[in-house]
């Protein structure tokens, strides 16, 4: 069976670690591990299909100990009943906590993560070396767990089908299969996803992603992709699109791919590639002209239309660049944008411990570190490195985005510390302390981190573990608070507080992300090129990719920090602070939608941005009676709550960008805590606490036997249109809802 292993580096030569691998969780298959009625019980849940961490939780002995609350049709719930209901949920969550501090959990959801690590592995030879035969059945068992009812699989777990991860799932599936006998093959799952390929016009509209791998493949030919010239990388830095002033994530992903694209890299053909590349089209290969698909794109997949002076930018590259480049002496050129693209890859993964910037990077990464020496020590490195991203559910094996350990720490810590059960749950509070004082970054970038486009990082958290190394401003601003939190309670019961210098880091870090101009702040690297470059955006599936942005999470939380970070040390860089604050205070204000919501960016949708607008106001005094802006964002609030008093939005309302409910109007218990606690900011107990009665009687009626709560819709979010999965989002943030109604609301 799997069992988790916590901070764990293995015996492998090509891993290595800056914190003693704290934060770390790997899976390992052990056939004798737990026992056959243990197995039974897996094989059930697997059926069931539901979200639970019962093997964790078995691991711990856990068992819940407070009874059950019910607050019944006309009782009003008692200070009393919270409280219980509050220490059922921080007993069980506490159980979740791992020895190293954090909360182990998977960040996933989307389904064109782990095919092109499949894909990938298959080429370099290693995808059976790699996954072992029972890796491979629980992979295969996530596809079939969420292959949709035309026989399509979406770009997220509950997204309609599109061509892009129909076309990747099938293929990696088929490569999976190698092997395998018959029962653990699902050849109808195949044969139905093969069907909506063609019913669908076949893989000729596959978006560029999958472009680009088929060819890699051998599957399409890279003259039907559009130009990704690596010449990018040698750009002089004061043009606005120089990839210094791209978003890191962008950056990272190019840089890469741009590189396989200028080597025209294609992998040696086999049997079963060769099966594929008569399956997969609705017309002989050999007769398709392929530069006129280059802009192909099927409507289900396509949900940024690039611009025709876009398309024309890539045509006119394809016939008057790239056939010079090739040719003496322009080739020369070629080969040292080649070797300049190669060292920008070596330092990112050298600077992240091999990790990489997230999932689909790493394996872009990997693979060209392997084309460029595939018996080299970076592409071992690399391969050391695939557990740090693959988890095992009830519906399979997967592959993370990137795991969120120190994210889920810091608001999992303040949950707690909302609690106010410090006497019961010190050594969990201090050894969550622990793992973010471990967690975060020491030392910026090496070398001369500039030249590669890097910013600084020393004193952030970052959305991971430390070895990821990096910064993101939420991130450092949530764990910032969390440590001046706990500085001012007894160390004995929660550890030594940081240090002074390292909070002035954090500090460092997050004034460095505000944008001047606007007050608002950016996630990775301070604003770099215009917004108007995103109209060159070649991601069909994604928006706002191109450039940094300022988000409403980012700056609110920056601004919660430092408001906090004032009090305690008020000498500190004074005047940048309070100047920081009020820009930041400004921003929020300006960005505010008509119908007084803010835009989520990182969740599902208006109830996040608007939690985390009322969250930064209230912080420097903003109150319903002096701020128009709370006040237009409570109606919001209280026009948009649910006959049985939750919130629930439909991830629709990313993509439209328009408040959209849920098609029969039920409620969302993680929505429902963010509706809860804006409420709260904005001081509405003080006014008429019933729609905050509701709430808690909802989240309360539904916590789960063990002091959970159930697991429902997906509820993060990137880039609008890709929806993420954060399997602790459903444990924290009603226990922290709950926690501030109970200090709040029945106290006030």
């Amino acid at each position: 069976m799997w069992k988790i292993k916590i901070a764990d580096g293995g015996k492998d030569p090509y891993i290595w670690s800056t914190n003693n691998f704290v934060g770390r969780q790997i899976w390992e298959f052990d056939p004798n591990y737990e026992t056959e009625e243990h197995r039974a019980e897996v094989e059930k849940a697997q059926k069931k299909f539901w979200e639970n961490r019962f093997k964790f939780l078995r691991e711990k002995n856990f068992k819940q100990n407070i009874p059950p609350v019910q607050i019944e049709d006309e009782e009003q719930i008692t200070y009393d009943k919270a409280t219980a209901v509050l220490k059922r949920s921080v007993n069980f969550f506490s159980a979740l906590q791992a020895s190293d501090g954090h909360w182990p959990a998977e960040n996933s959801g989307e389904l064109f993560f782990l095919p092109p690590l499949v894909m990938c592995l298959y080429i370099t030879g290693d995808l059976y070396n790699q996954f072992s035969i029972e890796h491979r059945k629980e992979m295969l068992r996530y596809f079939y767990c969420h292959q949709n009812e035309d026989g399509g699989w979406g770009l997220h777990i509950e997204s309609h089908s599109s061509m892009f991860c129909t076309t990747i799932t099938y293929i990696s599936m088929r490569m999976l299969a190698q092997g395998l006998s018959s029962s653990a093959i699902n050849k109808d799952s195949l044969d139905n996803g093969l069907k909506w390929i063609h019913d669908h016009g076949g893989v000729l509209t596959v978006l560029s992603w999958g472009k680009a791998w088929l060819s890699m493949l051998g599957l399409y030919d890279w003259s039907g992709v559009k130009p990704l010239s690596p010449e990018f990388w040698l750009l002089p830095p004061y043009l606005p699109m120089h990839p210094a002033k791209m978003l890191c994530y962008c950056r990272h992903v190019y840089m890469p791919l741009s590189f396989l694209y200028g080597k025209r890299f294609v992998t040696k053909t086999t049997p079963l590639l060769l099966e594929l590349k008569d399956e997969l089209y609705n017309q002989p290969f050999d007769q398709i002209k392929w530069s006129s698909t280059r802009h192909l794109c099927a409507k289900e997949d396509l949900y940024f239309p690039p611009p025709f002076l876009q398309e024309l930018l890539w045509d006119s590259l394809y016939l008057f660049v790239e056939p010079f480049l090739n040719l003496w002496p322009l080739n020369k050129l070629r080969q040292r944008a080649l070797e300049k693209t190669m060292k920008l890859v070596h330092y990112e993964d050298e600077n992240s411990r091999y990790v990489t910037t997230g999932c689909i990077e790493k394996v872009l990464c990997m693979l060209a570190c392997w084309v460029e020496e595939p018996n080299g020590d970076a592409y071992k490195k690399h391969l050391a490195r695939v557990p740090d991203y693959i988890w095992i559910a009830e519906d399979g094996m997967k592959m993370q985005s990137i795991n969120s350990q120190s994210w889920d720490a810091t608001l999992a810590m303040q949950a707690l510390i909302a609690a106010d059960l410090t006497d019961e749950i010190g050594p969990v509070i201090k050894l969550g302390h622990d793992f973010l004082k471990k967690s975060q970054v020491d030392t910026d970038p090496h070398d001369n981190f500039k030249s590669y486009y890097r910013h600084i990082s020393k004193g952030s958290w970052t959305f991971a573990d430390k070895d990821h190394a990096l910064q993101v401003s939420d991130c450092t601003a949530e764990g910032l608070k969390v440590c001046l939190l706990l500085s001012m309670m007894p160390p004995e019961i929660v550890g030594e507080k940081l240090d002074p210098q390292r909070l002035y880091d954090a500090v460092n870090i997050i004034l460095s992300l505000q944008s001047k101009v606007t007050g608002g702040v950016t996630p990775w690297e301070p604003p770099g090129a215009g917004s108007w470059i995103e109209k060159l955006n070649p991601i069909e599936f994604l928006e706002d990719i191109i450039v940094e942005h300022e988000y409403v999470e980012c700056t609110s939380s920056v601004l919660e920090a430092l408001v906090l970070f004032k009090k305690l040390y008020p000498g500190h860089r004074k005047e940048e602070i309070e100047h920081s604050i009020t820009i930041a205070t400004r921003f929020i204000e300006s960005i505010q939608m008509p119908d007084g919501s803010w835009y989520g960016n990182w969740a599902i949708c208006f109830m996040y941005g608007t939690w985390f607008a009322l969250r930064g106001l209230a912080a420097v005094g903003k109150t319903y009676y002096n701020c128009a802006t709370m006040r237009r964002a409570v109606e919001f609030l209280l026009r948009t709550q649910q006959a049985d008093g939750g919130w629930g939005e439909n991830y629709h309302s990313c993509t439209n960008k328009v408040y959209t409910p849920f098609g029969d109007n039920h409620s969302n218990l993680v929505q429902t805590s963010w509706a809860m606690m804006a409420l709260i900011h904005a001081g509405q107990m003080e006014r008429d606490a019933t729609s905050l009665h509701r709430a808690a009687k909802l989240l309360i009626n539904s916590q789960t036997e063990d002091g959970d709560f159930p697991q429902q819709e997906i509820c993060g979010v990137f880039m609008r249109n890709c929806m993420l999965h954060y399997a602790l989002y459903r444990s924290y943030f009603p226990l922290w809802a709950l926690a501030e109604y109970r200090r709040h609301v029945l106290l006030h």
